[in-house]
């Protein structure tokens, strides 16, 4: 009798320390999921997909990408906003869902600074213009799109991965600066944008060169410019928007950066912060972005602070362009 109440005394000990050793457990103790806000094909869906991989290695727990797309990535960053903040769940933001959409939407459910620990900056993305060769055949130069769209207002059209996105934006940016009124028709990502180019329904697409870089070394694109104030190593041959059109320099560059919900703890940030900085700042990694994504990685591993400044100043940069642009949604 004795040794049974022992027994059933130390299976009783045992089961309340369960929780205890479940919450001392060192992080990660399980799989890590990184959310996008786009769809299978996107930039971020590419980007997400090559990190994890060493990550996974690095953190040594599988790290799962999970797409949650809609509303300009809006439906994926409120789920990481109302995530809890155990480390578990992040989010491949951009400057368009955690800068661009406070101006552009007049209502969110989340604030895109309070709400959300930023983790590590990953690279900035810029916009490249592509034409379908086999439709618009005679779109082959800058000077071309604009004497088209000059001869015609409204009768080019440019498709975006959605109201607001920064490949809305760069061509909203573009005919701007040339003077020219080009029509804009959105698309809920990347796939629809990129077939209805290749399907003929729209003539030009200022994609971002993440995306574009694949369909343009199939050579089921033309590139014709990419609007940065240099060349990209990636496109060696392809002109900067002033150098094809005669125009002042223009950037439309925007970045790629993670996120964690607000009260990330400082060790699990800290820790996932290095691993990140690590795996970009690699030879390997450096060159994937550089020469097969057209991505420039941050010149040095970069800080939460420092990421959180970046935001900041580009929350106030576009809400002026998208001021400027018009664009709204509500």
């Amino acid at each position: 009798m004795m040794f049974r109440r022992t027994m059933i005394a130390a299976a009783l000990a045992a089961a309340t320390s369960l929780p205890a050793l479940a919450q001392d457990a060192p992080w990660p103790s399980r799989p890590v999921t990184i959310m996008g806000g786009f769809p299978n094909g996107a930039g971020t869906d590419i980007y997400a997909r090559r990190l994890a991989e060493p990550l996974s290695r690095a953190l040594g727990q599988p790290v799962v990408v999970d797409n949650r797309t809609g509303a300009g990535g809006n439906i994926g960053s409120d789920l990481v906003a109302k995530a809890r903040p155990d480390g578990y769940t992040f989010y491949l933001g951009t400057a368009g869902t955690h800068a661009i959409n406070a101006a552009l939407y007049s209502r969110l459910p989340f604030d895109v600074i309070r709400d959300f620990t930023p983790v590590v900056l990953l690279g900035d993305v810029p916009n490249v213009l592509i034409v379908s060769p086999e439709r618009r055949p005679n779109l082959t130069s800058c000077q071309a799109v604009l004497a088209a769209a000059r001869a015609r207002p409204q009768a080019l059209s440019y498709g975006s991965t959605g109201n607001g996105a920064s490949t809305h934006l760069a061509g909203a940016q573009f005919a701007t600066a040339a003077g020219v009124d080009l029509l804009h028709v959105p698309f809920r990502g990347q796939p629809g944008a990129m077939g209805a180019l290749l399907a003929g329904d729209t003539d030009l697409f200022f994609n971002q060169t993440g995306a574009a870089m694949g369909p343009i070394r199939q050579g089921q694109v033309r590139a014709l410019f990419v609007l940065t104030r240099e060349r990209l190593a990636a496109l060696p041959d392809v002109p900067t928007v002033a150098e094809a059109c005669g125009l002042p320099p223009m950037d439309t560059s925007t970045w790629y950066g993670l996120f964690g919900p607000a009260n990330l703890p400082e060790p699990i940030l800290r820790r996932m912060n290095a691993e990140v900085n690590r795996i970009i700042s690699s030879p390997e990694f450096r060159d994937w972005l550089i020469n097969n994504q057209a991505i420039t990685p941050p010149a040095a591993p970069n800080s939460p602070e420092q990421f959180r400044e970046t935001q900041r100043a580009d929350v106030a940069r576009w809400a002026e362009v998208v001021r400027r642009s018009g664009a709204r949604v509500d």
